[in-house]
């Protein structure tokens, strides 16, 4: 399954933090971008509860993340 995940962060490390997420298997694109979120992470799984898992253990759990918000491709 394919998701977009926005993602805020609480300092700004844009670059350091998407280097890491880039570097995790789920995470196909990673994009710092402008606007009310600071990046975009195109992602892709085996099922919604892998996505979850995903964002919970994994973007969630990094110190910088504050906020993020996900995007499930319909088709």
């Amino acid at each position: 399954m394919l998701a977009y995940i926005l993602v805020t962060l609480s300092e700004k490390t844009e670059e350091k933090v998407k280097e890491k997420l880039k570097k995790m298997p789920e995470v196909r694109e990673a994009h710092v971008v402008f606007g009310e979120w600071d990046i975009i992470l195109k992602v892709e799984v085996e099922s919604p509860e892998a996505l979850s898992t995903f964002i919970i253990d994994k973007v969630r759990a990094m110190k910088d993340i504050k906020f993020t918000s996900t995007l499930i491709v319909a088709a």
